[in-house]
C-alpha cells in the first residue's frame, strides 16, 4: 500500500469549497475503500468516476496513462465484414513472398529487411482490404486516403502488388537493382517509381510530421475552397522506435488543437528498434500513449490477442493488470523467446496472487499468450481499431498495435535484437514458415538454390476477392496518378515592373520578390493556386503587406479581436486565408511546402507554394527533409532572404549563411539561383511557372527553384536586352569595361547575388585609379552552368561535340577571371575547371559575425578596395601590373 502524504498545496486552494464537510467525505469515502479494499480497488473506482463524468459532459482533465491494456475490449469489437480466412491466405502468400524477395537477392549482397513487414502484415492487410480508398474513389473526389509507408515493410507492398497483377516476378528479381533500369526501389522513393509510391518515408521521422502536414493542407485545400478532400483520409504507418526521431512529434500538437480527426498514426509497437529495445528498462507504449494524449490525440492501444481474455477474466485481485504494468519491454522481449517454465518463475512468481493465477493456465496457454497472442497480429482487433478510429470525431487517432518482430517467421527471427539485419532464410526456415501459413507449396519446390515465388493464379479465389475489395474501395493502393493541368500563363505586367527598374528607389531584392509575388496573386486564373508559407518571419521580409488582403489561413477563423485592429495592415486570420504562417518551425513548413508542392499528384490540383525562410535556416536545418520533397517530385519555389555572409547586418555567426548554394547544389531538383537585381528574379520566376505549371501540361517538369534573395537595399537598374538567356542559363556580361588606354590591362569581374554591386565599385575603381579594364559579368547560378556542363561531360564521352555554355560565354573574353560572391569560395569554384582563362576566387570562408556589412566585408576580404587588390594581383602574376603596384593598393585601402 502507498504511503498517504501530507496534503500537498493545490491549484484549488485558491478557490472557495462551497461544502468542505462534502469535500472531506468524499476524501474519508476514498481511503476507506482504498484501507478496505486496497489500491487497485481504490484506483478502478477512481477512473470509472472519472469516466461518468467526462461521459456525462463534466468538464474533467483525462488521464495521460491507462492500464497496460487493449483499449476496445474483444466483447466490443464489431462484426468482422471480410471472409477471414481469405484474408488469412492472402495474408500468407504476401508474407512468404517478401521473404523469398529479399531472400533471393541477398544472393547478390544486396540485402533488404523483412522482420519489419512479418510483424505488420495484418496491421497493412486490413487497410488494404477495407479502409484504403484508391485514387479512382469518388467520394474523395480521386485524391484517394494518403498512405504513407513505413519504409522497411517495402518487400510486403512490393508481394502484394505482385500478387494483384501490378508487379511480376521479373521486377521482385529486380529488388534493389534499379540501374537497368524497371528495378525496385529499396524503399518508398516516388522519384524512382512514381506510379506506385506517393510519399517518401525511410529517412525516419520524415513521415510523421509529413502526414501531419498532409492531413492539415487537405483541410487548408477545403477551406480555400479548391477542393473538398472530406473524403480523404491520411493514414501513417510508424515504428515505435522511430517516434524517438524530433520530427515525428513535433507536430503533434499541431495536429490536436486543429483536430484533425481526417489522420490517423499506426505505430508498429513491437518494441524493437534497429539495435535491441525501444526502451529496454521502460515501456514505450505507455510513453507514447502519454505523449499522445497529452497532444490532444484519441488513443486507441491494441496489445493482446484474443488468448489473453481468459488471463484477464482470472485477474480478480488486479495482480496481472499491475503486473503488465511493471514489466519493463526488454524482459517482455525475452519472455516471447524463453520456455514455459521460465515465464512461470519470473513472470508469475514474481506475486503471490499472479503465481495462485498462473497456476490455473495449462502451458498451452502461456505459450500461445506470451509467444504468440498480440493485438497486431489478430485481423479482427486491427478492423476494429481502424474503424473506431475513422469513426471518431474531432481528434487525430493514434493506434498502437503490440506486434512481435520477425512473427512467422521462426524461432530464429521472432524477437530476436539483430533480426533487423537478418537478410535471408534458409530452406529449412521456408519449410517450417510454409507450414505456418498452411502454403501448398511442395518440398520439391524448396530443394533448389532459389526459393520461389508463390502465386495462387490470377482467376485464384484469392486474387478475385482481392481486386473486388480494391475496385469497391476506388482501385489500387498505394498508388500515384498525376492527371496533368496546365495553368494560364500569367500577365506580362508583374514582370515588366521589375524590367523597368526602380529609378532611384533603392529596394532589395526580397522585396522586389515580395512584390512580384502579391501581384501575381492577384491573377484571376492562378492567383488563389499561390501558397505563401513562412515561419514566422513574414514582417522580417516585408510581407506584411499580405496580411489583411490574403490572410492567415485558421481553421477557426479568428476569435479574437487582434491588437492592431485599427491599423491598415493587421494581423488577419481567416478560415479561408492564403498564408500558411507556421510559427518557429522550419521542419514544419517544409513539410507544409511539399504537401503544396505536391498537390498537383496527389489531389489534382496545382499550387503554387513559395515558402520564404531567414536563409541559414534552410537547407542546412531541412536538408533530409529537402531530399524527401525532390523525391515526392515536389515543385515550387524557395526563397532564401536575408541571405548571404555578410549582408545581414549585427546577427552574426549562427545567422550569416555562407554556404547554403553549395548545400542546395547537391539536389539535383533544386534550381538554385542567386539573382543581383529584381528583373533577374522576374525572368527565373517567369521560368519557374513556365516550366513547372505552365499551359503545355505534358511538359511540366519535377523541379524546384531556389531563390536566395538579399535585404540590402540597392537601386534596381532596368533590364538590358537579350539578356535572359544568360540569367536562365547563369551567366551574361552586364557591362563591358572602357578602356582607359588602348594597352591596358584587362580582368574579367564574375559576381551573383549582391556581390555584384562590389565589382561595379571595383571595376570603376581599377578603370579610374589603377589604369585597369573590367568586364562586369552577373552570375545568377553557379549551380546551373556546373550542371550544365556536366552534361556536356558526359555528352563527349558518348562522342558527341558540345562545349558548356560557360566556355562559349567567356570564349576570347581577355585577362583572367575572378569571381566573388557572399558566399564561401568553393560556391563560384564549381565552374573553375570549364574557364579558359586563369580563374581565382573570392568568397566568405569561415564562420560569419557581427558587425557592419562594410565591417563583415572588410574581414572577409570581398569588399571593393579588396577585390580591387585581388584583381590586381593576378595581373600582378601575369606580369600586366607591377608588383609595387599591388602593395600600393593594399597601403592605399587599409588592407597591408
Amino acid at each position: 500500500m502507498a504511503r498517504a502524504t501530507p496534503h500537498a498545496p493545490s491549484e484549488l486552494d485558491q478557490l472557495p469549497d462551497r461544502d468542505p464537510q462534502e469535500t472531506a467525505e468524499w476524501r474519508e469515502s476514498l481511503g476507506a475503500v482504498t484501507a478496505h479494499a486496497g489500491e487497485e480497488r481504490a484506483a478502478y473506482l477512481m477512473r470509472r468516476t472519472l469516466e461518468h463524468g467526462r461521459n456525462t459532459g463534466l468538464a474533467l482533465p483525462g488521464l495521460l496513462e491507462t492500464d497496460y491494456l487493449n483499449t476496445i475490449p474483444t466483447a466490443a469489437e464489431p462484426q468482422f465484414p471480410g471472409d477471414e480466412a481469405m484474408e488469412s491466405r492472402i495474408t500468407a502468400w504476401n508474407r512468404w513472398n517478401a521473404a523469398a524477395m529479399v531472400t533471393r537477392g541477398s544472393r547478390l549482397g544486396l540485402g533488404g529487411h523483412i522482420a519489419t513487414f512479418a510483424s505488420a502484415a495484418w496491421l497493412y492487410e486490413i487497410g488494404f482490404q477495407h479502409f484504403f480508398r484508391g485514387k479512382d474513389d469518388q467520394a474523395s473526389g480521386g485524391s484517394g486516403d494518403q498512405l504513407f509507408i513505413q519504409g522497411h515493410a517495402s518487400p510486403g507492398i512490393y508481394a502484394r502488388a505482385f500478387l494483384d497483377g501490378r508487379l511480376t516476378e521479373g521486377h521482385l528479381d529486380r529488388f534493389r537493382q534499379e540501374a537497368g533500369g524497371d528495378g525496385l526501389p529499396s524503399y518508398p522513393h516516388p522519384r524512382r517509381l512514381p506510379w506506385l509510391w506517393e510519399f517518401p518515408t525511410v529517412s525516419m521521422g520524415i513521415g510523421p510530421i509529413s502526414a501531419i502536414y498532409q492531413a492539415r493542407f487537405n483541410r487548408y485545400l477545403t477551406g480555400r475552397g479548391i477542393k473538398d478532400t472530406s473524403g480523404s483520409h491520411v493514414w501513417a504507418f510508424l515504428g515505435d522506435g522511430e517516434m524517438d526521431e524530433p520530427e515525428s512529434t513535433a507536430a503533434l500538437a499541431l495536429a490536436g488543437r486543429e483536430q484533425l480527426d481526417n489522420l490517423t498514426f499506426v505505430i508498429n509497437c513491437n518494441l524493437q528498434r534497429l539495435d535491441g529495445p525501444v526502451r529496454p528498462n521502460f515501456k514505450i507504449v505507455q510513453e507514447l500513449e502519454a505523449q499522445f494524449r497529452a497532444a490532444g490525440w484519441h488513443v486507441i492501444k491494441s496489445l493482446w490477442g484474443t488468448a489473453w481474455d481468459d488471463l484477464f477474466r482470472l485477474d480478480t485481485s488486479g495482480a496481472l493488470v499491475r503486473r503488465l504494468r511493471e514489466v519493463p519491454d526488454a524482459q517482455f522481449q525475452t519472455y516471447a523467446t524463453r520456455e514455459v517454465g521460465y515465464i512461470r518463475e519470473h513472470f508469475f512468481g514474481a506475486d503471490p496472487e499472479l503465481a495462485q493465477l498462473g497456476r490455473q493456465l495449462s502451458d498451452a496457454q502461456i505459450t500461445e499468450c506470451f509467444h504468440r497472442s498480440r493485438g497486431g497480429h489478430e485481423p479482427r482487433k486491427v478492423y476494429a481499431a481502424y474503424r473506431a478510429a475513422v469513426e471518431h470525431r474531432g481528434a487525430p487517432t493514434v493506434i498502437l498495435a503490440q506486434t512481435v518482430k520477425g512473427w512467422t517467421l521462426g524461432e530464429g527471427f521472432e524477437s530476436r535484437n539483430a533480426n533487423h539485419q537478418m537478410k535471408k532464410l534458409d530452406n529449412e526456415q521456408f519449410r517450417t514458415m510454409r507450414d505456418l501459413l498452411e502454403l501448398p507449396i511442395p518440398d520439391s519446390a524448396l530443394a533448389g538454390e532459389l526459393v520461389p515465388y508463390v502465386h495462387p493464379g490470377p482467376d485464384s479465389p484469392e486474387v478475385r476477392y482481392l481486386r473486388e475489395r480494391r475496385a469497391e474501395l476506388g482501385g489500387p493502393a498505394p498508388a500515384r496518378k498525376v492527371r496533368p493541368v496546365a495553368l494560364p500563363e500569367p500577365s506580362a505586367k508583374p514582370f515588366d515592373a521589375l524590367a523597368k527598374g526602380s529609378g532611384s528607389q533603392e529596394i532589395a531584392t526580397t522585396m522586389a520578390f515580395v512584390r512580384l509575388v502579391k501581384d501575381l496573386m492577384r491573377e484571376k486564373e492562378s492567383g488563389r493556386r499561390w501558397v505563401p508559407i513562412v515561419p514566422d518571419e513574414a514582417r522580417t521580409f516585408g510581407m506584411e503587406s499580405l496580411f489583411p488582403s490574403a490572410g492567415m489561413y485558421s481553421p477557426l477563423g479568428q476569435t479574437y479581436d487582434p491588437v492592431d485592429r485599427d491599423q491598415l495592415l493587421y494581423y488577419k486570420e481567416a478560415e479561408n486565408g492564403q498564408i500558411l504562417n507556421e510559427g518557429i518551425t522550419e521542419a514544419g513548413s517544409v513539410a507544409d511546402f511539399t504537401a503544396a508542392a505536391t498537390s498537383y499528384a496527389t489531389h489534382g490540383e496545382p499550387m503554387i507554394p513559395f515558402y520564404i525562410f531567414y536563409s541559414m535556416f534552410g537547407w542546412q536545418r531541412t536538408g533530409d527533409q529537402l531530399w524527401a520533397f525532390a523525391d515526392q517530385l515536389g515543385r515550387g519555389f524557395m526563397i532564401g532572404a536575408t541571405a548571404g555572409r555578410t549582408t545581414m547586418t549585427g546577427e552574426g555567426l549562427q545567422h550569416a549563411d555562407g554556404h547554403s548554394p553549395l548545400l542546395a547544389s547537391t539536389n539535383t531538383a533544386a534550381l538554385t539561383y542567386d539573382p543581383a537585381f529584381a528583373y533577374e528574379v522576374g525572368v527565373i520566376v517567369r521560368d519557374g511557372l513556365r516550366r513547372m505549371y505552365g499551359p503545355d501540361a505534358d511538359q511540366h517538369e519535377d523541379v524546384f527553384y531556389y531563390l536566395t534573395v538579399y535585404n540590402e537595399p540597392k537601386v534596381q537598374p532596368p533590364m538590358p536586352e537579350g539578356v535572359e538567356e544568360g540569367i536562365l542559363r547563369g551567366l551574361y556580361r552586364f557591362r563591358t569595361g572602357e578602356a582607359p588606354a588602348a594597352d591596358s590591362p584587362r580582368i574579367q569581374l564574375l559576381a551573383s547575388g549582391t556581390a555584384v554591386h562590389w565589382i561595379l565599385d571595383a571595376q570603376r575603381m581599377l578603370a579610374e585609379e589603377w589604369g585597369v579594364t573590367a568586364d562586369v559579368w552577373s552570375a545568377p547560378s553557379w549551380s546551373e552552368l556546373r550542371r550544365e556542363a556536366l552534361a556536356c561531360d558526359e555528352a563527349q564521352l558518348r562522342g558527341e561535340d558540345r562545349v558548356p555554355y560557360v566556355t562559349r560565354a567567356l570564349e576570347g573574353a581577355p585577362g583572367p577571371v575572378l569571381a566573388v560572391s557572399d558566399w564561401m569560395r568553393a560556391v563560384p569554384d564549381q565552374i573553375s575547371q570549364w574557364v579558359e582563362q586563369d580563374w581565382s576566387s573570392l568568397g566568405t570562408d569561415g564562420f560569419g559575425l557581427s558587425d557592419t556589412r562594410e565591417a563583415a566585408r572588410r574581414h572577409f576580404g570581398v569588399d571593393a578596395e579588396s577585390v580591387v587588390v585581388a584583381a590586381l594581383s593576378r595581373l600582378a602574376r601575369r606580369g600586366e601590373v607591377k608588383r609595387e603596384t599591388v602593395r600600393e593598393a593594399a597601403q592605399r585601402y587599409g588592407l597591408a
